[in-house]
């Protein structure tokens, strides 16, 4: 297996006192990220709808990485919540502020408060294609068929 990248991770005045991305098990593939709302305010999600909850972080990735937020599986399970660009990459030259996606699929509103853990965050290696023009391309077996094309 691969060496573990180092991610550098930058506190913005937002994030003061919240706990940086972590993993919760000593098996996790995803860092929970928390959400970095002020402390006496916090966000009403109802039904239907979308907001970027931001977490008081940015990142460093190093070349050849990519970050990948992901729902959380508790909150889709039990609330509908989930993110709407899963997974929404963060590329390695992106150095902004870190924000989750998430819309609420349940049937009552869903608050989240500051601090609350809000995503999963999954380091992943890339790799960057090379592409060519060609007039034709090799035949499978699939072919051309697209959605549903081979089967339930």
């Amino acid at each position: 297996m691969n060496e573990s990248p180092l991610v550098k991770v930058k506190r913005l005045p937002n994030g003061e006192g919240l706990a940086l991305p972590s993993y919760e098990t000593e098996l996790a593939a995803g860092a929970d990220v928390r959400a970095a709302l002020p402390d006496q305010a916090p966000l009403t999600l109802k039904p239907g709808e979308r907001f970027m909850v931001p977490t008081g972080i940015a990142i460093a990735l190093p070349p050849g990485w990519e970050a990948q937020m992901r729902p959380r599986s508790g909150l889709a399970a039990k609330h509908g919540i989930a993110c709407v660009n899963a997974p929404g990459t963060i590329d390695a030259d992106y150095r902004g502020e870190l924000k989750v996606i998430l819309i609420n699929h349940g049937a009552e509103d869903f608050v989240i408060n500051r601090g609350d853990r809000i995503g999963q965050m999954v380091i992943c290696p890339v790799w960057q294609a090379h592409f060519e023009e060609a007039a034709e391309l090799d035949d499978t077996a699939r072919g051309a068929g697209g959605f549903g094309s081979t089967g339930i």
